[in-house]
C-alpha cells in the first residue's frame, strides 16, 4: 500500500467520526435553541404501584425535558426515527454534552461554552474513534481503532494532516508532512510509486526523508 493510498484510507474513515461527531452535536441546539415544543412531549403511559399510588413504576414518552428553578432547560431525553439523544445543559441553557444511541452506533460530544463540539468519542461500523476539536470546531487529533487497524491523526488549524501514524495488517507507519500535505517523513512499511509507474516497497524497518518536491533526499533501509 502507497503511502497516499494509505492516508486516503485513513482519512476516509475517519471522515465518518467527524460527520458523525456534528451529527450528535446538532441535536443539542434542538433545546439550545428553543426548536423543541410542547407538543412533542406526549406521554402514553403512566403506571402506578399498588402499594403506593403516589410513586410511578412506569412512565412511557417520547421526550422529556428538565428545567431548573428558573425555568431554564438543563436537560432533555428525546426519541425519534434517528434514535434516542441526551442532552446536558449548564445554568444558561447551552447543550455542553450531547450523548446518542442513533442508527449507525452511539456517541459523545463535549461542547464548550461557545457552542462547539470540543471532543467526540462514536463507534462506527469501522470501530470506535476519539476526535478533538480546536475552539473553531475543527477536528486537530483523531484516535481510532477501526477495522484496518488502530490509527492516530494530527492536524493543523487548516485542517491538513501533519502526523499519521497507523497499524494496519500491512505492518506500522509514521508519516509527518509539512504544511502543503506532503510526505517529508516516513517510517516503518509502506510503498512508493514511481513516476514511471513502478511502485517500491519497503520494509518495517524503513526510514526516509523527502523533500518539498515529494523526491526521496535521504533513506536508511534494512
Amino acid at each position: 500500500m502507497t503511502i497516499e493510498e494509505r492516508l486516503e484510507n485513513m482519512e476516509r474513515e475517519l471522515g465518518h467520526l467527524k460527520r458523525r461527531n456534528r451529527w450528535l452535536l446538532g441535536a443539542v441546539f434542538l433545546v439550545a435553541g428553543g426548536l423543541i415544543v410542547p407538543g412533542m412531549f406526549e406521554t402514553t403511559a403512566i403506571r402506578a404501584q399498588s402499594q403506593n399510588p403516589r410513586t410511578a413504576q412506569e412512565i412511557r414518552a417520547r421526550s422529556f425535558i428538565l428545567e431548573d428553578e428558573n425555568g431554564i432547560p438543563r436537560a432533555m431525553l428525546i426519541v425519534d426515527k434517528d434514535g434516542s439523544r441526551l442532552s446536558l445543559h449548564d445554568e444558561t441553557g447551552k447543550g455542553r454534552v450531547a450523548l446518542g444511541a442513533l442508527k449507525d452506533g452511539p456517541g459523545l460530544t463535549l461542547i464548550d461554552k461557545n457552542g462547539t463540539g470540543r471532543a467526540g468519542l462514536a463507534v462506527i461500523k469501522d470501530g470506535p474513534g476519539l476526535m478533538l476539536n480546536d475552539e473553531n470546531g475543527d477536528t486537530r487529533a483523531v484516535l481510532g481503532a477501526l477495522k484496518d487497524g488502530p490509527v492516530l491523526a494530527l492536524y493543523n488549524e487548516n485542517n491538513a494532516n501533519r502526523v499519521g501514524l497507523t497499524v494496519t495488517k500491512d505492518g506500522p507507519n509514521l508519516a509527518m508532512h509539512d504544511k502543503n500535505g506532503t510526505a517529508r517523513f516516513v517510517a516503518g512499511k509502506f510503498a512508493i510509486e514511481m513516476p514511471n509507474g513502478k511502485t517500491i516497497e519497503y520494509p518495517e524497518s524503513s526510514l526516509v526523508l523527502f523533500g518539498p518536491d515529494g523526491k526521496i533526499i535521504w533513506s536508511a533501509i534494512k
